[in-house]
């Protein structure tokens, strides 16, 4: 295959706008398949409808703290992350498919009698009818949810918004109603150790007989200022330590899995750790950006995998290691009440051995009920207040609206679809024309036959809806065929009869019909013409004129009929015609070759022009032989029809018969081809206007119409060819 031109390496858009005008049927060809497949496509799709719900979640506040003002919610992206990830978790799903029964429903749908596992209805939702999503700063969540049933679509939707609600509320009151519960069982055990401290007190009193002291009485001196501080020091750790004992126990009692939704919370403070989640929530969401549009095995996925497990076993080592510091601290602050305690004990033991080692056991006794009085009155306000909290309403969610059945299905979209299969079939034709054009090895323009060939380009013959025959009426049809009959006369030796033959390199390429016109066009030009219809295997020139096939061309290679019987003389003013003649299975071979010399010998002396109608070169010997015993030889090449390499074959058979060959003749060039061709089909136009405006004002001011009275001719001649 011959290389594309050098024309491609300079391709500019007026170029590239010229091969989509020339390629325009195939673009429109294209456009119209994927069209039409995509509007059958989207008729023959299931129907599926969305249902909306809307709802609004916000960030909860955390415990309420006594004399510690409260912060206003805000936005956090990673909390609406987590909870859009809640919403198509388990804990969402199933009660939702065990409360609508959507395993039944959609093993019925499926066509099976066997409801669906719980498993598998729920990557069913997950992947194919449920969608969630949020927009950009803002805390709303929209659930859509496609179904084929308009009902069912709602009936989820909202059952998906309402246990999500549920759950929330839950959720965002447990840590609430563990703390409650652990403050009253405190304050139990706190009102036993006052009851039976206020026991011993009473039990001192009668012993020692001080009725009638004051409990309320302090003393002046410093051992007892000092034990006074250190219990109330002994009192403070104990809340402290009651506190943190709560704050581990209830850490320890979440499942170690969960305890990752806890990052963001009041429960876990820890700065490092909230800025590890956020680092795995940006890695979690590049791997499902990622798992969307690569393979499992694409390099940039492994490795966002990668570093995902990373991320989380490191935020795993330090969720570990925040448990252990709870208890560490928990612990702690034991061994710091105990530490305190033995050091009170210690200093009551030397008070007691004091002067006033006789009251001390009572003072001590009425000292101690009135730290745990006061402990216990503590408890007391901290558990109103807990309740207080507990009861007020929590407004973290809000369902804003109901979703209701959808009344027209929303996929498939055909307004989508239209448009997509536009751009694609767009898309795809344009780059087809393209293709096609790159791999299209035929001549481009007048320039690429004449560097490929070296060899004048004699005239460029636009196309015609009836090539067979030129409009009288249209100058402009007939001026090629002037223009190539002109330049022949200037290629030839002036005032020499020639005999000529018109090749092309392949079949169908409009070699007969050229012919027929160029010889029309010399005879009108003054010329003596004589047309032989040497194509035998598929003859042509006889049915253009009206005439008679038999006898012909054969006959007088043969020895049957003289030149002279086979003659029709004056078919057109100024052109005599031989037809092909009949005869089965004949060849034009080398044998016939002195014979055709003669026959063109004999002819010169009456003729100007002996021009011979040919087969195609390649694949047909008869060409050859004609070429081989002619004066010269015009090659024909149609418009984008063969391959470059085909035409530099034949014309290397023609060069190797020592036939010089003329020049080119391109047929068929349809307009906007290019610049190149618009220079000859245009000006062609042009003076074809000019001489149509002149000859229809000579055909006025004389009465006559010669061309239309020639067309008629050879209308009724080529209707008493069909008839016979």
């Amino acid at each position: 295959m011959a290389s594309p031109p050098e024309s491609k390496d300079r391709a500019s858009l007026a170029d590239f706008l010229n091969l989509l005008r020339l390629r325009r049927a195939l673009i429109f060809l294209v456009m119209a398949l994927v069209l039409l497949t995509t509007l059958g496509v989207t008729a023959l799709l299931p129907r599926w409808y969305r249902s909306t719900t809307k709802i609004r979640v916000e960030k909860p506040e955390g415990e309420v703290k006594l004399f510690q003002a409260q912060n206003n919610p805000y936005y956090d992206p990673y909390f609406i992350q987590d909870q859009l990830d809640t919403i198509q978790s388990e804990i969402i799903l199933k009660p939702v498919i065990r409360n609508l029964g959507l395993n039944e429903v959609f093993g019925r749908q499926l066509g099976s009698n066997e409801p669906l596992p719980t498993s598998l209805t729920q990557r069913y939702l997950i992947d194919k009818m449920l969608r969630v999503e949020s927009r950009r700063s803002s805390s709303i969540i929209e659930i859509d949810v496609y179904a084929r049933d308009a009902a069912l679509a709602a009936r989820i939707a909202n059952e998906i918004a309402r246990v999500y609600s549920e759950n929330r509320i839950n959720f965002a009151t447990a840590g609430q109603r563990e703390g409650v519960e652990e403050l009253k069982r405190q304050l139990t055990a706190q009102e036993e150790v006052v009851s039976r401290q206020r026991d011993l007190v009473e039990k001192l009193r009668k012993d020692l007989n001080i009725s009638g002291v004051d409990l309320n009485a302090r003393y002046s001196d410093m051992e007892i200022d000092r034990l006074r501080q250190m219990q109330n020091s002994l009192i403070a750790l104990r809340v402290d330590t009651i506190g943190r004992k709560t704050r581990w126990e209830r850490f320890k009692s979440i499942p170690f899995e969960q305890r990752l939704t806890l990052v963001n919370s009041e429960l876990i403070q820890d700065v490092n750790i909230q800025n590890l989640l956020q680092a795995y929530l940006v890695a979690d969401q590049t791997v499902v950006r990622l798992r969307g549009r690569l393979g499992e095995a694409h390099p940039d996925l492994v490795a966002a995998v990668d570093n995902r497990t990373k991320i989380r076993e490191q935020l795993d080592g330090l969720l570990q290691g925040y448990a252990q510091s709870l208890e560490i601290s928990y612990k702690e602050a034991e061994a710091r009440v105990a530490e305190l305690e033995s050091q009170l004990a210690k200093a009551k033991v030397d008070q007691i051995l004091s002067a006033r080692e006789r009251m001390r056991p009572f003072e001590e006794a009425a000292q101690k009920l009135d730290d745990e009085s006061r402990l216990q009155t503590t408890l007391k306000l901290t558990l109103r207040q807990r309740e207080i909290d507990f009861q007020v309403p929590k407004r973290t969610i809000e369902i804003l609206n109901q979703a209701e059945p959808a009344r027209r299905p929303s996929r498939p979209s055909w307004t989508l679809n239209i448009f997509l299969a536009l751009v694609f079939a767009s898309v795809l034709g344009v780059g087809l024309a393209v293709l096609v054009e790159y791999f299209d090895t035929s001549f481009r323009n007048v320039a690429d036959v004449e560097d490929r060939l070296q060899l004048p380009v004699l005239s460029v013959i636009p196309v015609s809806r009836t090539p067979a025959r030129l409009d009288p009426d249209n100058p402009a049809e007939a001026e090629p065929f002037r223009v190539l009959q002109t330049n022949l006369n200037l290629a030839l030796t002036p005032g020499q009869a020639s005999s000529l033959v018109m090749l092309s390199a392949g079949p169908g390429e409009g070699k007969s019909t050229t012919v027929h016109h160029l010889v029309r066009a010399m005879a009108a030009a003054g010329e003596r013409v004589l047309l032989v219809d040497s194509d035998v295997r598929r003859p042509t020139q006889h049915h253009l004129l009206g005439q008679a096939r038999e006898p012909g061309f054969v006959d007088v290679l043969l020895n049957k009929a003289a030149p002279d019987a086979v003659i029709r003389r004056d078919v057109a003013p100024g052109l005599d015609f031989i037809a092909s003649g009949a005869a089965a299975n004949f060849a034009l071979s080398l044998l016939y070759a002195n014979k055709l010399r003669e026959f063109i010998a004999q002819l010169k002396g009456r003729y100007d022009k002996i021009v011979f109608d040919s087969p195609p070169v390649i694949g047909v010997s008869d060409a050859s032989v004609l070429a081989s015993v002619v004066d010269g030889a015009v090659l024909l090449i149609q418009h984008r029809r063969n391959p470059q390499s085909m035409v530099l074959r034949a014309r290397q058979i023609i060069d190797g018969l020592k036939t010089p060959i003329l020049g080119v003749v391109l047929s068929q060039v349809p307009p906007g081809a290019g610049d190149d061709y618009g220079y000859y089909t245009q000006n062609y136009a042009y003076y074809g206007e000019g001489g149509k405006r002149r000859k229809h004002s000579g055909s006025e001011a004389t009465g006559s119409r010669p061309a239309e009275a020639e067309r008629i001719a050879l209308d009724e001649r080529d209707s008493r060819d069909r008839r016979s």
